[in-house]
């Protein structure tokens, strides 16, 4: 049985509406992402689920003692107790019952007070005890808190006294540990070093429950979760696999409904030559009726979409639109039908450009005996080895938070000295520079007077246009910087940044506060710039996809490791480094448990890859069937003369539904 069903879920603030009409199934053991641009929803379709907010319209049918433990975005933690102790408040029911348990051993411990019904009394809690885990629930404690960052001393530090990203991840602990059957989260990695999200990951690839997420993380999408939810201003859509699958998907998507638009404008098209030979020869009745179903058609696609009304009878569009009785004429028909556009396209909420305006030289950074630290500090942060950046190249700084990171390129760009060494810049740089917290902006300026002091814009309608590719628009250009919120301010800082011309860029944390589409388009755009990068970032989809190389700072060994190639090489290195520990633990390959253990290990893999297969030919088949019934279902929007024809596509349509319905189940078997 589903954990969440929900029909005709609706929720609208006033006029305004957000969503309408969502029938959503959240199965046991679900890994879904929702995802879409900022403000598109995403939050309010979490709070209903989570029984936060009620819906406007629709029903939201949850499992019988369906526990549910939901993380906000921003954490609202306050509490007078220590870390250890509010964790603790995760296992409320399970203390109840190991206090009963002692009252009861202390019970029994007196003279004559081992009753029968006593003894089973303690009997029937300790067994319950035990299988709610209430003997590792400590040692589960400490494994969740050194997972999301934090050490030991930590742990008896008051929650008032932690900063807002530790009270963050003191809430996500609390939330991982309280029993539940579904997790729902807004932006987990949030204040998550890329250790931290690697270990919460693993975490939530063996919890035993279901998990429904918002997260502008597209590595950490794909590691957990296999399948998208997508929010957008066309409606909703459900895609299968994880975020990399999902990216394939909606792109065939697009090209199919295009492809879809396309045949039904030449249709149009066609009938309305048919109308104008014959509207006034001898079949002008039929000339007439075929415009004035042209004419409902065209309204019916201007005010719900193509896309809505495919494979509906006219009955059914006609409660949702509303036609002229008379029909139009040849002229406004023809300008409608060429006037139409496909309401389907790819997100595109950003519109920039990287540019140099000079060839820098090969060299683009050396370094020698360099060490990084602050001139008042007791000792360096770290130590470098002596590295070299090219031109064109791009390195990746990696790290946990408060490694140094912020400190290396503020060493780079000599706003600081280093501890010790040199580094030193090639010839013929102009540098641009991208702040994680955009300390260049000026609070004081609006944003057209940030952007003017940077742009030499002839007008302000020319610097007008230039901030509306980066979402400004109306009277939001006129907004103070002190009040933009952290994806604004983020926009801002890459429009000027875009403005400099700069042919090395040092970029600390670009995509924060970014939703995902506008994360696509900075990555496509730094993925063609012709200059060199120096890169901070914990998005791995980003540092994947850009990096020649990457810088890790080790803080344990205090010292910076170079790795060739990109994020997948960099793991790959780590996996290898793993491997002795590994193997110094493996019994004698010659004993009977050993080669047990192997052939067990063997036939586990056979069957993981017999899966995959069967799910790739499932996947496949699904996506041709849907095809096939989108076919069927536009032809019979005009149904052939041939009633046998009729008939057979009729046929076709039943057996194609049947069997999607077979293979979905099949697919959520295997994905199981």
């Amino acid at each position: 049985m589903s954990l969440i069903t929900t029909s005709g879920l609706s929720k609208a603030y006033g006029p305004v509406d957000i969503f309408s009409g969502l029938n959503l199934t959240i199965p046991p053991r679900a890994r879904i992402a929702l995802v879409g641009e900022n403000g598109i929803g995403k939050t309010t379709l979490l709070n209903l689920l989570a029984d936060i907010e009620s819906p406007s319209e629709g029903k939201i049918q949850r499992a019988n003692q369906l526990g549910v433990s939901y993380l906000p975005q921003k954490s609202d933690l306050n509490s007078e107790l220590t870390l250890w102790e509010e964790i603790l408040t995760a296992f409320n029911n399970l203390l109840k019952i190991e206090q009963e348990l002692h009252k009861i051993e202390q019970r029994m411990s007196q003279p004559n007070g081992s009753t029968e019904e006593l003894v089973s009394r303690y009997g029937t809690l300790q067994a319950d005890f035990e299988h709610r885990g209430g003997y590792t629930y400590k040692s589960r404690m400490q494994q969740v808190l050194a997972g999301v960052g934090f050490s030991s001393p930590d742990f008896h530090m008051p929650v008032n006294h932690l900063s807002g990203g530790q009270r963050t991840r003191a809430l996500l602990s609390r939330v991982l540990l309280t029993p539940s059957d579904l997790l729902i989260f807004d932006e987990p990695t949030n204040h998550l070093d890329i250790k931290a999200i690697q270990w919460l990951e693993g975490f939530l690839k063996n919890y035993s429950g279901a998990v429904l997420l918002v997260s502008h993380d597209r590595y950490f999408i794909d590691q957990v979760c296999n399948q998208i939810w997508e929010m957008s201003r066309g409606g909703f859509e459900t895609y299968r696999g994880n975020y990399s699958a999902y990216l394939e998907q909606r792109q065939s998507r697009w090209e199919r409904q295009q492809e879809v638009f396309d045949r039904e404008k030449a249709r149009l098209v066609n009938e309305l030559d048919y109308v104008k030979r014959n509207i006034a020869g001898q079949r002008t009745n039929q000339a007439k009726g075929k415009l004035r179903r042209l004419s409902r058609r065209v309204q019916a696609i201007e005010q719900i979409g193509l896309q809505a009304i495919q494979g509906k009878t006219w009955a059914q569009i006609s409660q949702e639109v509303q036609t002229t009785t008379s029909p139009m004429s040849v002229q406004e028909s023809h300008q409608r039908i060429m006037a139409l556009k496909n309401p389907v396209k790819q997100p595109q909420l950003l519109s920039m450009s990287l540019k140099t305006k000079k060839r820098g030289g090969d060299l683009v950074l050396r370094t020698n005996d360099l060490e990084i630290g602050y001139p008042d500090g007791d000792k360096p942060l770290f130590s470098v080895p002596d590295i070299t950046l090219l031109r064109g190249e791009c390195a990746a700084l990696i790290g946990p938070n408060g490694a140094g990171k912020t400190t290396f390129l503020k060493t780079v760009l000599e706003q600081l000295q280093p501890w010790s060494g040199i580094v030193k810049l090639g010839a013929n740089l102009d540098v641009g520079y991208f702040a994680q917290a955009h300390q260049d902006l000026n609070d004081g300026n609006t944003v057209l007077e940030e952007i003017d002091g940077v742009g030499k814009f002839q007008s302000e309608n020319s610097a007008r246009s230039y901030l509306g590719s980066y979402l400004f628009s109306g009277e939001e250009v006129y907004k103070k910087i002190s009040v933009l919120s952290g994806g604004e301010r983020g926009r801002l800082a890459l429009a000027k940044l875009s403005l400099s011309n700069a042919n090395l860029l040092l970029l600390d944390e670009p995509t924060n506060h970014l939703d995902i589409p506008s994360q696509e388009t900075l990555q496509a755009v730094l993925t063609d710039y012709p200059g060199t990068i120096l890169l901070v970032s914990h998005d791995r989809y980003l540092i994947n996809a850009l990096s020649s190389q990457i810088w890790e700072i080790d803080v344990n060994e205090e010292d910076l490791i170079v790795y060739e190639g990109n994020y997948q090489a960099y793991q790959s290195d780590q996996g290898e480094k793993k491997l002795p520990d590994e193997e110094i633990n493996l019994e004698d390959e010659t004993s009977d448990a050993y080669k047990d253990r192997k052939s067990a290990k063997n036939l586990a893999l056979a069957a993981d890859r017999q899966r995959a297969a069967r799910l790739r030919e499932v996947e496949t088949r699904i996506t041709d069937l849907e095809v096939l019934l989108e076919d069927i279902g536009e032809s019979l929007i005009v149904p052939p003369e041939d009633a046998d024809e009729v008939a057979r596509l009729g046929k076709d349509y039943r057996d194609a539904e049947k069997e999607l319905e077979l293979l979905l189940k099949e697919w959520e078997n295997l994905q199981e």
